[in-house]
């Protein structure tokens, strides 16, 4: 099961790319979690301080940005 993290404090791109990831994930048919990590310390610890940003298993694979879900199906795949 992929871990999926999404690092933000719930602005609207961070519920967009909430809202890509969970469409890419679905489209691969993997098992997945998505946990949304909110607090500002936590996001700090992943090295991140522009969010939105995609942690996949622990490993920051997106920052400050929201893909389309063409894009993130290929960063989550990877």
């Amino acid at each position: 099961m992929k871990k999926l993290q999404i690092l933000g404090a719930g602005c609207a791109k961070c519920q967009q790319l909430t809202l890509h990831t969970e469409k890419a994930a679905q489209a691969l048919g993997i098992d997945y979690e998505i946990e949304k990590v909110t607090d500002i310390d936590q996001i700090m610890s992943f090295g991140v301080m522009v969010t939105p940003a995609l942690a996949i298993d622990g490993a920051v694979k997106v920052v400050g940005k929201v893909p389309s879900v063409e894009q993130l199906k290929q960063v989550i795949a990877a």
